[in-house]
């Protein structure tokens, strides 16, 4: 067809109609028959490549750990030194995504989900036991699995009780550690957790798991991202919205107060784990975010009396302190890597 008989027969609703067929009729019967190529390309018989992934670029899997899948993010060169990131509550590696990120150019970085939590497997209460130990154990094995029994780790919050009772058990898997938030010092509550030392640790019953429940609240979740924070308009709404979303789930409410009920185990291990930080003096890299809704800025200052020679950051932040602290904390976790752990191996 000419260039005017085409422009004649595009302007026909008729003709217009027939060519918008044939078209369409081409690019499906290419796709049909394995050629992901455009129909009009110049020339079809060459393959399209993808760019190849870059070492920034997160790669997301699940692995199977003992009947559970257990979801993560992950980048980095795996030659790299390896840096564990474990997430708190009431979230998920999600809170890491830009972390991961900023690392992966000197580190391999990985941050699991936990069981119950982001896109991992959630068991039914009823039948699986939610508990710190139980999460431990299987972040464990998690981390073995995928080649890293050796790491830097990054523990906030929840972080803290299962990385410590994993080098706990191994002490060798320890090659320096990152304290961002995680209480281990009696010191370290604020009066938010008096709901659960005064009254649901004592005896634990519908009636006072009933205000703990607030917790888990969209407002209550967002509370505890933006509490603190020295700019909030820099925190995404994405995180609350994600953790509410994950928060749907059955049995999501039943497994968090589990947990809460659980962390009473916790303290009952802080002089043990006081003790393996006095004893093994790990490299450490304090960032603690002074205006946390649930731990103290004592709380932080606390770790220097096990560890004299740690390095300690206090952030204008709260609880989540990488979501407005995310440039000052990588760059600053690649400075101590470099004075004070590369140095020493």
């Amino acid at each position: 067809m000419t260039s005017s008989k085409f422009a004649t027969a595009w302007r026909s609703p008729t003709s217009w109609l027939t060519t918008s067929l044939l078209l369409g009729c081409a690019v499906v019967g290419a796709l049909l028959a394995g050629n992901t190529s455009p129909a009009f390309a110049a020339d079809p018989s060459k393959p399209v490549y993808s760019t190849p992934r870059t070492a920034k670029q997160v790669m997301f899997g699940t692995l199977n750990v003992d009947g559970l899948n257990i979801a993560y993010r992950e980048a980095g060169d795996p030659k790299n030194p390896k840096v564990v990131l474990l997430p708190g509550f009431p979230a998920s590696s999600h809170q890491y995504r830009d972390l991961v990120v900023a690392l992966a150019d000197r580190f391999h970085v990985i941050a699991p989900d936990y069981q119950g939590f982001g896109n991992s497997d959630a068991p039914d209460p009823a039948k699986y036991a939610y508990t710190f130990d139980a999460i431990s154990v299987t972040m464990e094995k998690f981390l073995v699995a995928k080649g890293f029994n050796r790491f830097g780790l990054y523990a906030q919050d929840y972080g803290g009780p299962v990385g410590f009772r994993i080098v706990g058990r191994h002490p060798e898997m320890l090659e320096w550690l990152i304290v961002q938030n995680t209480n281990a010092y009696e010191e370290g509550f604020t009066k938010v957790w008096d709901g659960l030392r005064g009254a649901l640790w004592k005896n634990r019953s519908p009636e006072t798991e009933k205000p703990l429940a607030g917790f888990l609240t969209h407002d209550a979740i967002k509370g505890i991202y933006v509490h603190g924070a020295a700019h909030p308009e820099v925190i995404s709404p994405d995180n609350w919205e994600s953790d509410f979303g994950f928060m749907q789930r059955p049995h999501s409410v039943r497994m968090n107060l589990d947990l809460f009920y659980d962390y009473r185990t916790n303290v009952a291990l802080y002089p043990e784990w006081q003790k393996f930080l006095r004893t093994r003096q790990p490299k450490t890299l304090i960032f603690w975010g002074q205006d946390d809704i649930f731990f103290t800025p004592q709380g932080g200052e606390a770790y220097l009396r096990d560890l004299p020679k740690a390095e300690l950051h206090r952030l204008a932040a709260g609880h989540f302190a990488v979501e407005d602290n995310l440039d000052y904390i990588a760059s600053h976790m690649k400075k101590f890597y470099d004075a004070c752990v590369k140095t020493a191996n």
